[in-house]
């Protein structure tokens, strides 16, 4: 397709902090977040009207006028289409058959995938001083390694928390975490951040997960998570209600 001088978004990568708050307001889906900065797909994909100019702390998006593909509207459908339709091609890991002596994985797979139930395990006697009980009810806990229909997420409260929530906040088991599943991943730092999008759709659509509970810390790259949340709710055929919650870095929450 040969170029035309039309108005284009541009990402300053040196102010990018790939907070990823510019994703969800790209209705067309031009913009994702790689290798921790935002980067736009392909110049056809932007209309160039910069409904992302607002959404970026940072002002790394800037709308300029320069040679690029013209607008297509029908790479736009086939973009939103394949990014909808890649929870379908997620890989299932699942519980292990119900006959199996244990929980050896598929060929090729990763003992630490697969998804089980986990149990509360209280202090032992004679254990030194107090400990609380852990609130984890699952196993994995990485966004990237939970099968969508894992069995845990049934009906289940999900808190989507950035890596670092859990160690910053003393109280993360007892205030947050208790009786909900647990998803964790960070957006400054993991890479293809649309895969998360249609993760959590998959957990939403297939999981049947009935609500998000979002926690960032307070620097600004985290509020990505919060985005990828919105996003995931705005795609997914299912209705469920997102919320979120900010953990400043001396471990206090702030709703």
């Amino acid at each position: 397709m040969s170029a035309v001088l039309r108005p284009v978004v541009r990402i300053d990568e040196e102010l990018c902090d790939g907070c990823g708050e510019c994703v969800p307001s790209c209705e067309e889906g031009a913009i994702v977040i790689e290798n921790g900065k935002a980067r736009l797909v392909a110049d056809r994909l932007c209309d160039g009207l910069g409904a992302c100019l607002g959404h970026c702390p940072r002002g790394a998006i800037t709308v300029v006028e320069r040679p690029a593909e013209a607008f297509d509207p029908a790479a736009v459908e086939r973009h939103l289409a394949r990014r909808t339709a890649a929870p379908a091609r997620l890989p299932s890991l699942g519980d292990p058959p119900a006959t199996a002596p244990s929980p050896a994985p598929a060929a090729g797979g990763c003992p630490g995938s697969l998804s089980r139930r986990l149990e509360p395990r209280p202090a032992a006697p004679g254990d030194p001083g107090p400990r609380r009980a852990s609130a984890l009810r699952q196993w994995p806990v990485q966004l990237r390694l939970i099968a969508p229909n894992a069995p845990f997420l049934r009906d289940a409260d999900l808190l989507l928390a950035a890596d670092c929530a859990g160690f910053a906040m003393p109280e993360f088991h007892g205030d947050v975490l208790d009786g909900r599943a647990l998803a964790i991943a960070c957006p400054k730092l993991d890479t293809r951040l649309e895969d998360y999008v249609a993760r959590l759709v998959a957990m939403i659509d297939q999981g049947g997960v009935r609500s998000i509970h979002v926690l960032v810390m307070e620097v600004p790259c985290c509020r990505g998570l919060w985005g990828i949340a919105q996003e995931a709710a705005r795609l997914a055929r299912r209705e469920v209600p997102v919320s979120a919650a900010i953990v400043g870095t001396d471990g206090t929450l702030r709703t």
